[in-house]
């Protein structure tokens, strides 16, 4: 039996089906909250008629991460001990603008209470933890696959929390793998995606921009921006996880060559139809026109996005690319693929949600 948590997230509900479809012999258990619970069994219901192999292999087991022992009774808490022989740990609140409150009880001591569960687990052979790139915070130049505690600050409680949840695994003895992908985007296939934060904040700004007209560029507009897309993120946890001899490390799961903030920007406009010039202004300039509430609801555009529009950061991936190298899988390239976002947006920009639980 395996463990999962964060079904049916975003990424969750399109990893589980592939983690089954790779490795045809355990079950898996999704914890998923009470209120949770009808959206999860629809889920599972559609990834029962598209995919025939997962029929029978999905139970849901009520619980909450945030509470002891994951809101199981200590009978059932045992019985799902002595059952497991991995664990996925995905639940997280993915909100940049989360309260320090909030994102410690389910970033932080959620992953301390599976974290407690696991370790008395005697059969787990590997816990798989997907963490952020981002717990990076704001530290600059390169950040490497084996960095974690480089003595850096964070530009949000998202960041931090994320951070001290690493902490917590890389602390608890737990045998682990940890993934840490950059800001997800839609299929690259399809453009498919259940939420529209991240860059299409950035997206529907520019669309809302008057063409020909003017858009801001903030700061150089030549740092890079981290953007996957979700079929890479699945693949690249997928296809690792099943290998028998999978080793405990840490993959930035990165564009391993990404665009900078104003290629991006230009790709998004050009692909919207948009003749647009760019006008620059420091940070502090843009958080000033952005701060009016009016503002930010007519462009739709969270004051914590603008700290990715300006990061001197760069994600060093050599161990993830290398070894997703071996399985043939790599990282699309974002021109390859933001026509297919862009149509996808504006196809369905109206029934997406703006946040998620991962």
């Amino acid at each position: 039996m395996i463990l999962f948590t964060g079904f049916p997230g975003f990424i969750g509900e399109r990893l589980l089906p592939r983690l089954i479809e790779l490795a045809p012999d355990p079950s898996f258990a999704c914890l998923v909250q009470e209120r949770f619970l009808e959206t999860a069994r629809q889920r599972i219901r559609a990834i029962e008629d598209r995919h025939r192999y997962a029929r029978g292999r999905i139970t849901l087991v009520v619980g909450d991460i945030t509470r002891e022992r994951l809101g199981l009774d200590a009978g059932a808490a045992r019985r799902l001990q002595d059952s497991l022989t991995g664990a996925w740990h995905l639940a997280a609140v993915y909100d940049l603008a989360v309260s320090p409150e909030v994102g410690r009880r389910v970033n932080v001591e959620g992953t301390r209470h599976v974290l407690e569960l696991l370790s008395g687990a005697r059969r787990l052979d590997r816990l798989h933890y997907v963490s952020t790139a981002y717990v990076s915070g704001a530290a600059t130049g390169v950040f490497r696959e084996t960095d974690l505690d480089v003595g850096q600050s964070f530009k949000n409680h998202y960041e931090e929390t994320k951070f001290l949840a690493e902490v917590e695994v890389a602390r608890s003895g737990v045998p682990a793998t940890i993934y840490r992908p950059a800001i997800v985007v839609g299929d690259s296939r399809t453009g498919e995606t259940a939420k529209f934060d991240g860059p299409y904040f950035a997206l529907t700004a520019i669309e809302k921009t008057p063409s020909p007209g003017l858009f801001l560029r903030i700061g150089s507009g030549r740092h890079p921006v981290h953007i996957v897309p979700v079929d890479f993120v699945v693949a690249a946890m997928a296809r690792p996880a099943a290998l028998a001899n999978h080793p405990g490390r840490t993959y930035h799961l990165t564009d391993p060559a990404p665009l900078s903030t104003l290629e991006v920007t230009r790709l998004f406009a050009r692909a919207l139809g948009k003749r647009l010039g760019f006008v620059p202004v420091p940070m502090t300039v843009a958080r000033a026109l952005l701060s009016p509430g009016p503002v930010r609801r007519y462009f739709g555009m969270p004051l914590q996005t603008l700290d990715y529009f300006d990061h001197p950061c760069a994600y060093d991936a050599t161990q993830a690319t290398a070894d997703l190298a071996l399985l043939g899988v790599a990282c699309p390239r974002f021109p390859d693929y933001v026509d297919r976002l862009v149509a996808f947006y504006r196809a369905r920009r109206g029934e997406g949600r703006r946040e998620a639980m991962a």
